[in-house]
């Protein structure tokens, strides 16, 4: 309701009729996730669509259900769309959009390509292929991604299933029934934490931190485009295996000490005395990770830091 009151004022000011601004609205939220006709209904006048916002997303699951055991999540890399609770999710998104007369946008391809290595971008642009495939076939009337070069082989995707259509708004999956224990489940099948996977993490969000200290939101990391999002998955992860005294697919468990190992490893080889702010990402990880209690976000401590460094 308050969105709906400052789209209106937003109009009256601009002296432009009533209804004129609208907006795809991201569902990035588990909560918002339960709520998706009363998101469309409360803002009928204005919103164009739903939008599927992936990272923020499963960073919610994390976030919400941090202190529960049977929410630990595997690998980051594992939890791909295609899983069944990624999967129930954006099927009722594409039902609830198109019950209602609206488009259902899906979620962003981040992979940045690689100027260097052909290989890299042949196996990446497969699975961005099979993504918007996916998403196509699953009703969805457009889509988007994080790099130009990846604009046609969405398009390819989508041209494919609309044809000559603007969208999909009459594909009404009727098929879809959907409970909240399937949006619920995050069990993924043959799914483990690896030790690559850890410091994947460990290294995502070191990288991802000291970025957001020099003022870049967005940063290329891997070839991929990380951001808040991604890195408070992986710091999340981390909190949470450690908590819950999650074990490695080798069998051992996760400690703070293991975290402390890996973390000292990867700050070596990224840090050094002319580089970077690595050293104060490092110290803002540390306290995200090895506290007791959960932080709800990550810029939130890493905020003083902010301050410290445009002094």
């Amino acid at each position: 309701r308050l969105w709906n009151k400052v789209f209106y004022f937003a109009q009256d000011w601009l002296k432009i009729p009533r209804g004129t601004i609208r907006a795809t609205v991201l569902v990035e939220t588990i909560l918002a996730a339960f709520e998706m006709d009363e998101i469309l209904f409360e803002l009928r006048d204005h919103a164009s669509g739903l939008n599927a916002g992936r990272w923020d997303y499963i960073f919610s699951i994390i976030k919400k259900f941090s202190s529960h055991p049977d929410f630990c999540m595997p690998d980051r890399a594992q939890v791909t769309m295609a899983v069944p609770f990624m999967r129930a999710y954006c099927n009722l998104l594409v039902a609830t959009c198109h019950r209602r007369g609206a488009h259902a946008m899906g979620g962003m391809a981040a992979f940045i390509p690689s100027r260097k290595d052909a290989g890299i971008n042949e196996q990446a642009m497969d699975k961005v292929r099979e993504d918007k495939e996916r998403e196509a076939a699953a009703g969805f009337d457009g889509t988007w991604v994080a790099h130009p070069d990846l604009v046609a082989i969405a398009k390819v995707e989508f041209d494919t299933i609309l044809g000559d259509k603007p969208n999909q708004k009459t594909v009404l999956r009727e098929d879809v029934h959907m409970t909240g224990a399937q949006l619920l489940n995050t069990h993924i099948e043959g799914s483990s934490v690896s030790a690559e996977g850890l410091r994947s993490n460990v290294d995502v969000a070191l990288q991802y931190i000291e970025s957001w200290l020099r003022g870049v939101g967005a940063a290329a990391i891997h070839n991929l485009m990380e951001d808040a999002a991604t890195a408070e998955i992986a710091r999340a992860q981390m909190w949470q295996w450690i908590k819950h005294g999650q074990k490695l697919n080798d069998g051992r468990p996760i400690t703070k000490e293991m975290y402390e190992t890996i973390r000292s490893e990867v700050l070596s080889k990224l840090n050094s005395p002319e580089k970077g702010r690595f050293v104060e990402a490092a110290e803002i990880l540390d306290n995200l990770v090895c506290r007791e209690h959960f932080i709800e976000f990550l810029t939130v401590p890493a905020y003083a830091y902010l301050d410290e460094g445009n002094r």
